[in-house]
């Protein structure tokens, strides 16, 4: 991004609120009101050209704090009222530990367009969850396996986010692992949730009804006529779960599109399973949440509060350190999830699509064409279906 957010039109020693809102806490607690500066970020921030990432509403360069020489995180969006409702959720929700930290926020001037400009604190390019995955349980890792535990502890953290933006009626309603975030490469790092482009207050007079998802994360009841609310980041968490515990997806596209017909029928009818010898050694506890999360039914399914009282959540050092096959299957089939990656994108350009018209054909099989591409592969290198992902130290 050019550093022509500067040229803004407003005066620049003015800080007077374009928007203000107070940072609610759980239990009614105020904290800090919002001031949307209006002088030039770049009064504040050095601007690097450097991308962190991309939003669902827009890019994320890295910026260093000129009087402290903090590095952190920028977010442009071009400012409408979509835009300063997620501003408003993500401020709100940012008091929590598990949540990105917005640190300032400066309504300018960019290449003619008001935007809004969001600081938060640092991430890497490579921090989403399923690169740490991937990278750490492999390249640092050796030959050390990632375990039931770890993944209970992963879990915790993110339910703990979920938990504090329900307790203040929003749904973030997009909870995946490229929006799960480490803020550093340090053991002791924290996993944080990111990006409120997709989030939304619900009340009970106001449940949540906009077709707007990533489909390998998106709830059943999404896919119909039927509202949706806070349940939706209790599917998320469920499938999230599923991919930690064994490396691929309960629910997939069998033909290359970013949400198939029969990718569709699989999620409504809660159609997936626990296939061997992936899910040979991984403790019942650990399936009866996933099955709890995965009800179609959003009345049934389980609310937070419900999943962080779970016994595998809540006491996760009880949680056996079972070796799971999560790194191998993640390394093995990596190129395959580059195209995971890129269908999930394709689909966020489709977010609003109406899925309601489209007509959900029926499928005999229920087949997962990314553990049939797995044993196929096995298949021809000769290996026995036991052989595969697991340590067994």
């Amino acid at each position: 991004m050019e550093q022509s957010e500067g040229e803004q039109e407003s005066q620049p020693e003015s800080h007077v609120d374009s928007k203000s809102s107070v940072k609610s806490l759980p239990g009614g607690a105020a904290h800090v009101k919002l001031e949307i500066k209006k002088h030039a970020v770049t009064d504040d921030y050095k601007l690097s050209k450097r991308v962190l990432g991309l939003g669902i509403n827009g890019k994320v360069l890295e910026c260093f704090n000129k009087e402290t020489g903090q590095k952190c995180a920028l977010k442009l969006l071009y400012d409408n009222p979509k835009a300063r409702q997620e501003v408003e959720y993500h401020w709100r929700a940012s008091g929590c530990p598990h949540i990105v930290h917005v640190l300032d926020v400066y309504e300018n001037i960019h290449h003619g367009k008001r935007c809004l400009l969001i600081v938060m604190e640092w991430y890497g390019p490579a921090a989403a969850l399923h690169q740490a995955l991937l990278f750490e349980g492999i390249q640092e890792r050796g030959d050390q396996a990632f375990t039931e535990r770890e993944a209970s502890e992963i879990m915790r953290d993110i339910g703990t986010a979920i938990q504090y933006l329900h307790s203040m009626n929003i749904a973030h309603r997009d909870v995946k692992p490229e929006n799960l975030l480490y803020t550093s490469k340090e053991k002791d790092t924290v996993l944080k949730l990111t990006d409120f482009g997709f989030a939304k207050e619900t009340t009970v007079q106001n449940a949540l009804q906009t077709p707007c998802y990533t489909p390998y994360y998106v709830a059943p009841e999404v896919l119909g006529p039927e509202k949706y609310d806070k349940s939706c980041d209790m599917w998320s968490l469920g499938v999230i779960t599923y991919i930690l515990l064994c490396g691929f997806p309960p629910f997939y596209s069998n033909t290359g599109q970013a949400i198939s017909p029969g990718m569709k029928r699989r999620i409504r009818m809660g159609q997936y399973g626990f296939p061997n010898p992936e899910w040979a050694e991984v403790s019942e506890e650990a399936k009866q949440l996933i099955r709890h999360l995965l009800k179609t039914d959003p009345t049934e399914r389980m609310t937070v509060s419900q999943f962080m009282n779970h016994p595998w959540i809540n006491r996760s050092m009880a949680v056996p350190p079972t070796p799971l096959h999560t790194a191998r299957v993640l390394q093995e089939d990596k190129d395959h999830w580059d195209e995971v990656k890129e269908e999930m994108t394709s689909a966020l350009a489709t977010m609003r699509v109406d899925y309601d018209q489209v007509k959900i054909k029926d499928l005999k099989t229920s087949n997962n064409r990314l553990l049939n591409k797995r044993r196929k592969k096995q298949k021809q290198a000769g290996t026995s279906s036991a052989a595969p992902g697991c340590n067994n130290q």
